[in-house]
């Protein structure tokens, strides 16, 4: 059990946990995808981080309004692997000199983002769907949804420009 959090005995307290340590990741996408915008030279790749912050923000409200429905506050727990994440991102294009090369790397960067969020919009909604919270899970696929077609996105830009020019 972490510090700060309570025991985890059923799937109920398995699937709140998870929403609190997605809406951490959430937010903390929401703080570091500025700075993504501001490093990005490509100009498709800019407008997809661009994009991609107003959707966040509106995950960050979906998942508030799941909290609500499951009737939960919504309250955050830092989520190590969003950390890790971000942190080796922010290394990575740190490194980076070459613009195009930066370019690359934060687009890796990124779709390693979406896969995290995947994986975890994925499980939240198979989970509630177990729990008999169909109107739970129909919220957390529309982020699902909005996650695969964000990493569909990037696939795109990263095969039609940004790879080749990194070379």
């Amino acid at each position: 059990m972490g510090l700060l959090s309570k025991p985890i005995k059923t799937l109920d307290d398995l699937f709140v946990h998870t929403l609190q340590d997605i809406y951490y990741a959430e937010q903390q996408i929401v703080k570091a995808l500025p700075k993504m915008i501001e490093k990005a030279t490509d100009p498709q790749l800019k407008q997809a981080f661009q994009s991609h912050l107003g959707e966040t923000k509106n995950h960050v409200t979906r998942v508030e309004q799941v909290f609500k429905m499951h009737g939960e506050s919504a309250k955050a727990v830092t989520c190590p692997a969003i950390d890790g994440i971000i942190s080796e991102a922010k290394e990575i294009t740190a490194d980076a000199s070459d613009p195009e090369v930066l370019d690359a790397a934060a687009l890796a960067a990124a779709q390693a983002v979406e896969h995290y969020e995947i994986t975890r919009y994925g499980t939240l909604a198979a989970w509630a769907r177990q729990l008999g919270r169909n109107d739970c899970a129909t919220v957390l696929e529309q982020n699902l949804e909005e996650e695969k077609t964000a990493d569909l996105k990037l696939t795109a830009i990263a095969e039609a420009r940004v790879n080749r020019v990194a070379v």
